[in-house]
Parts: structure tokens; sequence; C-alpha cells
């Protein structure tokens, strides 16, 4: 059998493309996001108004926030930024089940005192609670009981203060389905109607360790992304996951000599060892990855949001087999994690990164394969470096600059804007 690729004029906008996605989002394209954390909200809701088939593949390595309790309590993946993804996706109309989606997207209170959140807890998993009562059955018992198996598992003295319903339900599911968590997002996703697909980049326990370029070294999401803490006031140099048993701390090693090797260990400055690792990227996901009509590097934190979900062995080979366009949203606003960066070198480092995975030298690398275009609005939009569309066309890039910020959404990207355009190229 001949393989064929096939390439297209693309019209961006295409008013006839997208008004016939959104006539019929139930049958629309299978957009592809490597994404985390919050940035993708607004337009994964937008997104569902011309398809229902959008994939995200999404980080579960946060360090901060209510994720860090429970991956603390119970070691494992986080999963905020997936429960965030499937209400941004979740049809919360009277078609769906908006009593599920308001009891997933309840936060108990911050200020509470303890007894009385394990008491309101304990409402929740035994069906007594208004949010609880709303859901109909056989919902309701299927959702308590996850609860009831988390209140079971949790330690003595667990901080429920503004812990997410959704987090706990979700994490009760994990340890319930034998910490397998693509079956309980899958689960949960019927329950709420998600239009699309939402997976994490894989199932494991895992920190990001950042080395600067002055030779610190970071570990922890929430250490990197500037919005917990200070932001970094060095360059990233290099990104790469290592072992939970590393713990984030707001303390970085005075000096970072490893090499990519998985198997060396670092000490950590806490006297923990510090352990790099690869995990292999999931078949399902693989075959997700081989599915998507458009792959899109979207808007985000950088690093610990898109660059973070292609360190996994297996990504950049998955993109590399899929013949779709593959395009990469620069953030069109000041991003802390992108401090000294040009917009180039971000480029390079997204292309680097997947061929790090193809073993072969950047000379070498396939780079039309793996990113073709870069969609930007460069007479709005605040890009580091400035835009230099002769530079990232040597770098075998196509550019589309256009109008993806409005008034009202400056300085961040229309959500409307952006995805009638990305649809545009599918």
């Amino acid at each position: 059998m001949a393989e064929v690729r096939v390439s297209r004029t693309a019209r961006v906008p295409d008013p006839l493309r997208v008004r016939r996605y959104h006539k019929a989002p139930e049958v629309g394209p299978r957009v592809l996001f490597f994404s985390g954390g919050t940035a993708l909200t607004g337009i994964s809701r937008t997104l569902t108004r011309y398809t229902h088939h959008s994939i995200h593949l999404v980080t579960p390595f946060d360090s901060g926030g209510s994720s860090a309790k429970l991956r603390d309590a119970f070691s494992m993946p986080a999963i905020g930024d997936l429960r965030s993804r499937l209400m941004a996706l979740a049809d919360d109309s009277v078609l769906g089940h908006p009593e599920i989606y308001r009891l997933f997207t309840h936060r108990l209170p911050a200020e509470a005192r303890p007894e009385m959140l394990q008491a309101t807890l304990r409402e929740l998993a035994a069906g007594r609670h208004p949010l609880s009562m709303a859901v109909a059955e056989p919902m309701r018992t299927l959702i308590c009981h996850q609860l009831g198996f988390l209140i079971e598992a949790m330690p003595a003295g667990f901080d429920l203060r503004g812990a997410s319903i959704g987090n706990l339900i979700i994490a009760g599911g994990y340890l319930n389905h034998h910490e397998q968590l693509d079956q309980i997002i899958f689960l949960f996703s019927k329950l709420v109607h998600v239009r699309g697909t939402v997976r994490a980049i894989i199932n494991a326990d895992c920190h990001l360790a950042v080395t600067l370029e002055d030779g610190r070294r970071i570990i922890g999401q929430h250490q990197i992304t500037g919005k917990e803490v200070a932001p970094l006031e060095s360059p990233i140099a290099r990104i790469q996951l290592v072992e939970a048993s590393a713990k984030a701390s707001p303390k970085a090693s005075a000096k970072d000599n490893t090499t990519d090797s998985t198997t060396e260990r670092d000490t950590h400055n806490d006297g923990g060892a510090i352990v790099p690792v690869r995990p292999a990227l999931h078949l399902n996901n693989r075959q997700l990855i081989d599915s998507a009509e458009l792959i899109c590097y979207p808007p985000g934190s950088f690093y610990s949001s898109v660059i973070a979900n292609l360190l996994p062995s297996g990504v950049g080979r998955a993109i590399l087999a899929n013949p779709c366009p593959k395009v990469y949203i620069p953030n069109c606003s000041p991003d802390p994690e992108q401090t000294g960066k040009t917009l180039e070198q971000l480029v390079a480092t997204l292309i680097d990164t997947l061929c790090a995975d193809l073993d072969v030298s950047r000379n070498d690398c396939p780079n039309e394969h793996l990113l073709n275009i870069v969609l930007l609005d460069s007479q709005r939009g605040d890009y580091p470096g400035g835009v230099s569309v002769p530079a990232l066309e040597r770098m075998g890039l196509t550019v589309i600059d256009t109008r993806l910020i409005s008034e009202q959404s400056a300085p961040y990207y229309d959500n409307e804007l952006l995805v009638t355009a990305l649809l545009s190229l599918v």
C-alpha cells in the first residue's frame, strides 16, 4: 500500500468550513491539543460549538494546590487539570447533567474547621447533601461510592480546606479502580457528557524538573510557572521528568551535572535522589495521536503545560507518524516560563524536544513533519523578541499572521477568533 501526502491551500479564517462545523458539531474534526492548566478553558468551551471530537492530552504533573495534597497522600498523578478540562468540555445544559457539573465544580470552604469539612464530605458520600441528593440514581450511588472509598483511604489529618469535590471524586475512583486513571476519567466523561476526549498524557507519578541557564535545578511544576512563587530569574535550559521521590522544593541545587540517562542519580540539596525518567506513552494515547486531523501546541505555560506533554517516550514518534497539519500557537502575552527566550528559541525548543524522541540530531530532524505552521497575531500580540517571519520560514515553517485578538479579549487571544482560525486549517 502506497502512502500519499496530500496538501491543500487553506483560507484563514474559512467561513464556509467553520459554518459547516458549527451546523453539525457532532461530526466535527478531531483536533488534538497538548496542554495543561487553565489556559485552554475558554477555548475548549468555544470549541464544543464546532466539534464534539476534540482530543485533549493533559499533563498530570501539577505539584501545587489541592492536587498536591492528593499526590502527597496517595502517590498519584495530579488530576486537577484533568478535572478542569472535563468540566470545560462538559454539557452543563438541561440536555446534559448540570447537577453533576455543579457537584464536580464545588469546592469546600477554605476557612472552615476540619471537623465541619469532614462532616460535609461524609454527607456528600452518604447522598444526604443537597448537591449529591440532586443527582439521579444510579449515578448518585456511583459517585457517592467513589467518595466513600476516598474517605476510607484518607490519612488522618488530611487537609480538606478548599478541596475540589470533583478532584476528590476522581481520586476516590482512581484508588477504587486499581490506580488506573484512564478508566475513571472515561467513566466521568460519560457522566457529565464530555464533548470530546480527555486523557492524561501518562498515568505516572512524576515531577517536572528544570535546569536553569545559571546551573540551578528546580523541582516541581508550581515552582516553575511563576504563579504561586516568584518568577524564575534565569532562563530554563532544560526540562525533564523525575521520579516523584524527588519532592518539589522551593530550593534549587547548586549545580546540575546530570546527563539524559534514566539511571543516573543526582542528589538534591534536601538529601533526596533525583532520578530522571521517561515513561512510555500508552498505546491508547498513541492511537489518539494517530487519529488526529490536526495537532495543536496551544497557548499556555510553555514548559510546564506544552513541553511537559512531549517528554514521555513515544510522543515524538507518534506525532511524526501522523501526516496531519501541526500548529504552534505561541503565547500572545508574557509567560514567566519564557524568561529570556525569543519566539524562534521557543520554536526550536519545541522541535528539539520532539526530535529527542526520534534519536536523531537536530540537523537530521524532519522538522516539517513535527511542526508545520505558526499561527499568531503580530499586530496585537506581545511575542518575545518580536516576530521574524524570515527566521521562522528558514526553519521550514509557514507563518499565518491573522487577527486573533479582539478589543474585548486583549491582551489575550479571542476564543472565537482563535478557534475559527484553527478549524480552518483542518
